[in-house]
């Protein structure tokens, strides 16, 4: 069942305020760890959890503003807040890598001993814990709002369950065989995965800031659904955006062309009804064509932008 804006509204920020609590808590146990411990793999994940804290107000303030109504300067809405703050996000966790990559060509020319191992895995399994509970939680939210903001804040966290359990793993290595080398190279293969993670976040940011469109499937279902109504006799021009957790669609209806303007417009409200019944909240603007008139299409004008196009003129 889908959620009233309000009920999206506090599930997003409940996910929020527990994203940023959580983030400060690791912060201070892994400083602890890191301190106590000299590991660089812990230190690593102290200073990503840093950035967490920061991502995570980020993501606080996105949502916030995300959540207001379109008005006079927005009328389509603020949901593109959240693709900003995922941007902002990944620019920090790139960051990140880059700290503890420079940290660990430190340490590979002046090589420091790893000391009380037993308390640093006592604190990342402790992390690990806190970190799974809390992208349980975040993936539910998502589910039910769609947000990217949250969907990026959680990748962060689904990073965190990956490093926290390579890092556990590197100081059962270091406590048995003592080797601090392999702390150092346990950081560099964090770093590099914050990085890979970093791109994604910042490539999926990007497509919704530059209106890349939905996925062929649901470009597909929207035609299904149009067309499945006998009145309509075509679709085109179909053209669809991802406001922040909200979808848009603009397309041509084409209908016979000797209905009346009252018949072409109730025909028109049946289609968007029926497409609000598959995407709730959707934004939906369709201009109606008679069906059968020559045009210039911006269907025609995409395929003429493909190399060695040959039905421009159809």
């Amino acid at each position: 069942m889908s959620l009233s804006p309000e009920e999206s509204r506090k599930l997003k920020k409940t996910a929020t305020i527990a994203s940023v609590a959580l983030a400060v808590s690791l912060s201070l146990l892994k400083m602890f760890g890191a301190l106590y411990t000299g590991s660089l793999a812990v230190l690593s994940s102290m200073i990503d959890s840093l950035a967490d804290i920061f991502a995570s107000s980020v993501t606080f303030i996105a949502v916030k503003i995300s959540s207001q109504p379109a008005d006079s300067n927005h009328r389509y809405g603020h949901g593109k807040a959240e693709a900003i703050s995922a941007l902002i996000q990944s620019a920090f966790v790139a960051g990140s890598g880059i700290f503890v990559m420079y940290d660990g060509i430190s340490r590979f020319i002046t090589p420091v001993a790893v000391e009380q191992t037993g308390t640093g895995i006592a604190v990342m399994l402790i992390s690990l814990l806190g970190t799974m509970a809390l992208i349980a939680f975040q993936k539910y939210v998502t589910r039910r709002t769609a947000s990217q903001a949250i969907e990026a804040d959680s990748a962060h966290y689904t990073v965190d369950v990956v490093t926290n359990f390579s890092i556990i793993i590197t100081l059962i290595v270091v406590k048995i065989f003592g080797w601090s080398w392999f702390d150092t190279l346990t950081a560099f293969a964090v770093s590099s995965y914050l990085l890979y993670n970093a791109y994604k976040l910042a490539r999926d940011a990007v497509g919704l800031l530059t209106d890349r469109e939905l996925d062929d499937e649901i470009r597909l279902n929207i035609k299904k659904i149009v067309l499945r109504h006998d009145f309509a006799h075509g679709i085109h021009d179909l053209r669809t955006r991802d406001l922040g957790g909200e979808y848009m669609f603009e397309f041509h209806l084409e209908l016979d062309g000797t209905l009346s303007l009252y018949q072409a417009h109730e025909y028109t409200d049946e289609v968007e009804k029926a497409l609000l019944q598959a995407y709730p909240n959707a934004q939906i603007i369709i201009h109606e064509d008679p069906a059968g008139i020559d045009e210039d299409r911006l269907d025609h004008k995409i395929r003429c932008t493909t190399p060695n196009a040959t039905d421009c003129m159809l």
